[in-house]
């Protein structure tokens, strides 16, 4: 899976035209992406994770930079000593050190933390805060969860959109409730969203979940990806519909 401003404000339709706009944006606070790069430099290789983490612990206590490769390691490792030291750091200006914080604690999930990742999710101003926030909020079933991830999925840019929608299949699996309300969002969006990757993301999402949604939305879910199947323009998509079926036990419904 692949998994701005006033967001309420500004057009999202605008936003998702030109996706340099954010990076450019970070690119002036730093130069990587947390979650893609552990800085070697930072850690002998040698050192255990004990090691590594005793270290880290100290640097989230340090300055910007030092707080931002000690959130690095917990974006890596668990350690539940870190969650009262990475709690305060959702509130830093830095949107780097915003990122970074919510990254690790979907790594080391804090029930403190939940109420703060979802206002994150629902008003940052930064969209790689609020990608980082839908990837993260996957860790946690707590059920003022599943409502921001459905309208992070309806209405953000398509990155926050892309991982809204994989992290709607671990928080639709906490009960058959939620698997319901998130498969019927997951169901418009595979039909409207102009995305392949969120398209694709759903189809797995809905996999997830097929047991536990009712038979008319299982109904329409085995309609939609026959037809995705046989017609659609997106060849990864249309490879993942098939791949749907053929987990369901269907391949003659597009054969």
């Amino acid at each position: 899976m692949t998994k701005n401003k006033d967001p309420k404000k500004e057009s999202l339709a605008e936003i998702a035209v030109d996706p340099d706009v954010l990076a450019q944006e970070l690119a002036l606070e730093i130069e990587i992406d947390p979650l893609e790069q552990i800085d070697e430099d930072a850690f002998s290789k040698g050192l255990n994770i004990t090691q590594e983490c005793n270290e880290a612990l100290k640097m989230l206590e340090g300055n910007r930079e030092e707080r931002i490769q000690g959130l690095r390691i917990f974006c890596e490792y668990r350690d539940q000593r870190a969650l009262p030291l990475l709690l305060p750091l959702l509130d830093k200006p830095c949107p780097v050190e915003r990122m970074s914080a919510v990254y690790a604690l979907g790594r080391n999930p804090c029930p403190k933390a939940v109420q703060k990742l979802v206002n994150l999710l629902e008003t940052d101003d930064n969209a790689y805060v609020r990608r980082a926030t839908a990837w993260s909020l996957a860790n946690y079933d707590n059920k003022i969860v599943l409502e921001p991830l459905i309208k992070a999925l309806k209405n953000d840019v398509a990155a926050v959109r892309l991982w809204s929608s994989s992290s709607l299949a671990e928080i639709g699996n906490v009960s058959p409730e939620n698997a319901q309300l998130a498969a019927e969002q997951l169901l418009i969006s595979l039909k409207i969203d102009n995305e392949s990757g969120v398209r694709s993301n759903c189809i797995w999402s809905l996999c997830r979940l097929y047991e536990k949604i009712n038979n008319t939305s299982q109904e329409g879910f085995i309609d939609e990806c026959t037809k995705i199947a046989l017609f659609d323009k997106e060849p990864s998509v249309m490879e993942e519909a098939k791949t749907a079926l053929d987990s369901m036990g269907m391949q003659g419904f597009y054969n």
